[in-house]
């Protein structure tokens, strides 16, 4: 998960994520729209691909990119484990207000 984060920190790789997320690009379409050199996108690619956030399928001369679901649901799952306990406070909050409306109305 660490890693993962690290990876995600460095803004042109979060574009790239990004980018991604709409389907499978070539390494000459992510530098195109990024407006980087391909050497650079290769560069970040690779460490997009050792924290696996993305998988290579070569196709003839070309390297296609696509997102891996896997990192993403764990990621996923760990947020949700924070909502939960935010949604119990927020409960307990609530409850505590409800209760002092009460006492104040008495």
């Amino acid at each position: 998960m660490k890693e993962t984060l690290q990876a995600l920190a460095e803004p042109n790789r979060f574009h790239i994520v990004e980018l991604l997320r709409n389907g499978p690009l070539t390494v000459g379409e992510i530098a195109d729209q990024l407006n980087l050199r391909q050497p650079q996108v290769s560069k970040h690619l690779k460490v997009l691909s050792e924290v696996g956030l993305v998988q290579v399928q070569p196709e003839a001369n070309r390297r296609i990119y696509k997102l891996r679901p896997q990192p993403f649901q764990e990621f996923h799952n760990w947020l949700d484990s924070f909502r939960q306990i935010w949604e119990e406070r927020f409960d307990s909050l609530d409850a505590y207000l409800q209760e002092l409306q009460k006492k104040e109305k008495k």
